[in-house]
């Protein structure tokens, strides 16, 4: 009966709506019709587009928990602090240079940079400001995980505004803008389709994972990791703050991946479901992969290794989302999960230390996603995304035109990042330095930066003001 009365008043409410329709569709003009319906599409996909935005800007609270998770206790007010004004400075650079840099006025953009729109200065397009600021943050917020427990907070907040500022715009506007040179959005782009990022492997987690590497080797490795040929593991003081940094970060990347579809309408509902699906399935894959391997390597499985496997599932698909079947998005994942496993085991024999794999995760598997276009994509998703028949994944006997383009995308912007920001680290390095002493690393970073800690309890009252002037103990 309660359902039968549901039924009733919802085909009452239908039926009034249906005759409001019809009676304001009587009192318009056909192009009045068409220009309503026109601007409730855009409404909606201005919606989507903030909805999903919010989404990947939820994710600098992933970030934070992954990289507290796993960074010592000692140390945790000092990695939060960095990842709350990531957003925080990111916001106010972004608007003031780095949106123009990405996506300056088309007449006076070159092919490698934008020039316009510095301060939103003409351009009332807040919908896509807001959406690029996130993916610009998340770029810089990759950094400092790879620098943690050893880096000048001073030197931090330095390289994160040029990161956000210069840096990742720069290539955000050679592989996303139309004027870009690598762009897949110009008339007449490289080999006939140009790089394809449909969400990022390279503009924000390679670009992120460069300029890690580069600060991790400029900054060293932390005190005591690498003693006489040993290395020496320093675990991370939370796994459940890693778990759920991961969890709210595969969420997030919803947003990520499925959000940059930048619309709903004329078809794009159908690739943002898509790519939702293999946005997950890549994930799945790569922490299952990364746990077995683990399991396999030491008898135990690596709670540690299945997160970054997960993430680096997820940066893997990211370029390719939109343009990779399914199935193929499982082998994106499977392979990111065993270059999450050897990549940290490779950069522990290059004696590089990066407290939460962030090289691996973002770097790495960013470099691996944006070859997964160029060898796996199908030919009719292609079509689907970027409307190009001519090429597809060589592996799927789409010739070699995507997969060289894409071999251009990844060398392109290794070059300058690697140049920009080992010119930018060894600046800093230079003047106001990059490393804090040792007495301040083995204090930890929370006191001698911030004068407070994270988990003061467990510190048996030390008086962090104290420390700092030399008398705590």
């Amino acid at each position: 009966m309660k359902k039968a009365r549901s039924l009733s008043l919802a085909a009452l409410i239908g039926g009034g709506l249906a005759l409001l329709t019809v009676g304001v569709a009587s009192a318009q003009t056909p192009d009045e019709i068409q220009a309503s319906l026109d601007d409730l599409t855009a409404a909606l996909d201005t919606m989507w587009l903030i909805v999903a935005a919010t989404l990947v800007l939820f994710m600098q609270a992933g970030f934070a928990l992954v990289e507290a998770g796993f960074v010592r206790s000692k140390n945790v007010t000092n990695i939060l602090m960095k990842n709350v004004l990531d957003a925080c400075f990111g916001a106010m650079v972004y608007f003031a240079v780095g949106f123009g840099l990405a996506y300056g006025a088309a007449e006076a953009a070159t092919g490698f940079y934008g020039s316009g729109s510095f301060f939103m200065s003409g351009n009332t397009d807040y919908a896509t400001f807001f959406f690029q600021f996130v993916f610009a943050a998340t770029a810089a917020t990759i950094v400092s995980g790879a620098m943690a427990e050893r880096t000048k907070f001073s030197a931090y907040i330095v390289y994160t505004v040029f990161i956000t500022g210069l840096i990742y715009p720069i290539v955000t506007h050679w592989i996303w803008d139309g004027n870009g040179f690598l762009t897949a959005f110009r008339d007449d782009p490289m080999n006939g389709v140009g790089v394809v990022d449909f969400a990022g492997s390279t503009v924000v987690h390679s670009v992120g994972g460069w300029a890690a590497l580069v600060g991790a080797i400029m900054v060293g490795a932390r005190k005591g990791r690498f003693v006489n040929g040993q290395v020496n593991a320093f675990p991370g003081h939370s796994l459940p703050l890693g778990v759920l940094g991961v969890f709210i970060l595969w969420v997030g990347w919803y947003g990520f991946n499925a959000g940059s579809t930048l619309g709903m309408s004329g078809g794009l509902a159908e690739i943002a479901a898509r790519v939702a699906v293999t946005t997950t399935l890549a994930a799945g894959a790569g922490g299952a992969t990364a746990m077995l391997l683990s399991w396999i390597q030491h008898g135990k499985s690596d709670l540690s290794l299945t997160l970054n496997g997960i993430l680096g599932g997820l940066v893997a698909i990211t370029a390719g989302t939109a343009t990779l079947e399914p199935w193929a998005a499982i082998v994106a994942g499977v392979v990111a999960g065993f270059i999450i496993v050897y990549g940290v085991a490779l950069l522990d024999t290059l004696k590089i230390d990066d407290p939460v794999g962030a090289v691996p995760v973002h770097l790495l598997n960013g470099i691996w996603g944006t070859l997964a276009v160029g060898l796996l994509s199908s030919e009719a998703l292609m079509d689907n995304a970027y409307g190009v028949t001519s090429t597809w994944g060589i592996l799927l006997g789409g010739g070699t035109d995507l997969f060289v383009t894409q071999l251009v995308g990844i060398a392109a912007t290794a070059v300058w990042v690697v140049l920009a920001s080992g010119i930018l680290f060894g600046i800093i390095k230079a003047t106001i330095g990059l490393r804090v002493s040792e007495a301040e690393e083995d204090a930890g970073l929370d006191v001698y930066e911030h004068g407070m800690e994270a988990y003061p309890e467990f510190t048996g009252g030390r008086d962090p003001f104290a420390t700092l002037s030399g008398t705590g103990r």
